[in-house]
C-alpha cells in the first residue's frame, strides 16, 4: 500500500489553516466563541501554525453534554481552535484515504449521504429480486456501541499503513488521546467521523473482497447486505462476526442485527423499506428541517406515512 511522507507541512500551511477556519465557522458565525477568535484572526491562525510547526500543539480538554434526539447520546465538543486543527488535518489526509474507500460507504463523504444510500438500496433490491418478482433477504446490522468501542491502538495501526509521516502521526495521536480511556472516540468531532470510516473500511474490504458480496451498503456503523439466499446470508453473518471480533475488537448489536425478508420491511438510514415503497420513520420526521427537505425527499420517491 502506498504511504505518504512530508504531508505535515501542508497541514500547517497558512493557506490550509485559513481554509480550515472557513469550514469550522460555517453555520456558526453568530457564535460568541467564533466572534472572539476572529477579533484577532490572523494572529490566532499564526499562533496555531507556530504550535503545529514546533510540535507544541495540544488540544484543549473536551466539553461534554447530553443530547436527546430521541436517543440519548453523549456529545463531546472541542474548542473552536481545535476544530480548525481537525479540519486542517482532514483537508490533507482525507483525500489520501478516499481512494481506498468502497463506492457504497455513504456517510460523511462528498456526493454521498443517506438519500444516496437509499437509492443504492433500491437498485440492489431490484437486482436480488429479479425486479421485485421473487423473494429477497438482507442482513440489516449495526455495531454495538460503535464509537465507544473503537480500539484506538488498532485504528492508529491502520492509519500508519497509509501515513508515513511522524509529525502527522503524532498530531493524530494527540487528537485521539484527548478522549478518556483506551477505547472510543468522541461523538461530535470531525476527526471522529473521518476515522469512523477509516476503521470500518477494513470491514468493507472484507465483505467486498473476501466474501465477494456484491450488494452491500454502509452508513457509519449501520450496514445492509443483500442476497437472494437466506442460507448465504447466514454464513456471511457468522464470518462477519468473527472478523469484527478478531480484527477490529467489535461486535454486532444482538438486537439490531438480523436476517430479514424484504416483504416485512427493513429499517435503514431513517426509512422503513418495503418491496414497492418506503416510509419515513416517525422519529425522523422531526429532523426534517423545513418543507424544502420534505419536497426534495419526495422527489426521490419516498412515501411519508
Amino acid at each position: 500500500m502506498k504511504s505518504y511522507r512530508s504531508i505535515y507541512l501542508e497541514i500547517y500551511s497558512l493557506k490550509n489553516l485559513a481554509l480550515a477556519w472557513r469550514k469550522a465557522r460555517k453555520g456558526k458565525t453568530r457564535k460568541q466563541y467564533v466572534k472572539e477568535f476572529e477579533i484577532g484572526l490572523f494572529e490566532n491562525l499564526l499562533e496555531i501554525q507556530k504550535e503545529l510547526e514546533k510540535n507544541i500543539y495540544f488540544p484543549k480538554p473536551l466539553k461534554h453534554f447530553i443530547l436527546r434526539d430521541p436517543k440519548t447520546r453523549r456529545i463531546s465538543k472541542s474548542e473552536f481552535r481545535d476544530r480548525i486543527v481537525h479540519h486542517a488535518l482532514c483537508n490533507i489526509i482525507e483525500p489520501l484515504f478516499e481512494k481506498s474507500f468502497i463506492y457504497d460507504s455513504c456517510a460523511n463523504r462528498k456526493k454521498k449521504g443517506s438519500i444516496k444510500a437509499i437509492e443504492r438500496l433500491s437498485t440492489f433490491k431490484r437486482k436480488i429480486t429479479n425486479n421485485l418478482t421473487s423473494r429477497g433477504y438482507c442482513i440489516k446490522a449495526d455495531i454495538k456501541h460503535y464509537f465507544q468501542e473503537v480500539d484506538r491502538t488498532i485504528l492508529f495501526s491502520i492509519l500508519k499503513r497509509k501515513i508515513n509521516c511522524e509529525c502527522t502521526l503524532n498530531l493524530i495521536k494527540k487528537i485521539l488521546d484527548n478522549f478518556e480511556g483506551v477505547k472510543g472516540m468522541p461523538l461530535g468531532n470531525l476527526t471522529s467521523q473521518f476515522f469512523a470510516n477509516v476503521y470500518l473500511n477494513e470491514l468493507d474490504k472484507f465483505i467486498k473482497h473476501k466474501l465477494k458480496a456484491k450488494y452491500y451498503i454502509r452508513y457509519v456503523d449501520d450496514f445492509i447486505l443483500l442476497h437472494k439466499s437466506k442460507k448465504q446470508l447466514t454464513s456471511w453473518k457468522l464470518k462477519i462476526c468473527i472478523f469484527l471480533k478478531e480484527k477490529l475488537s467489535l461486535e454486532l448489536h444482538p438486537d439490531k442485527s438480523k436476517i430479514i425478508n424484504f416483504s416485512k420491511g427493513v429499517d435503514f438510514v431513517g426509512f422503513r423499506n418495503f418491496y414497492y415503497y418506503r416510509l419515513l420513520r416517525k422519529r425522523n420526521r422531526k429532523s426534517m428541517k423545513n418543507k424544502n427537505d420534505i419536497l426534495s425527499t419526495l422527489k426521490c420517491g419516498v412515501s411519508i406515512g
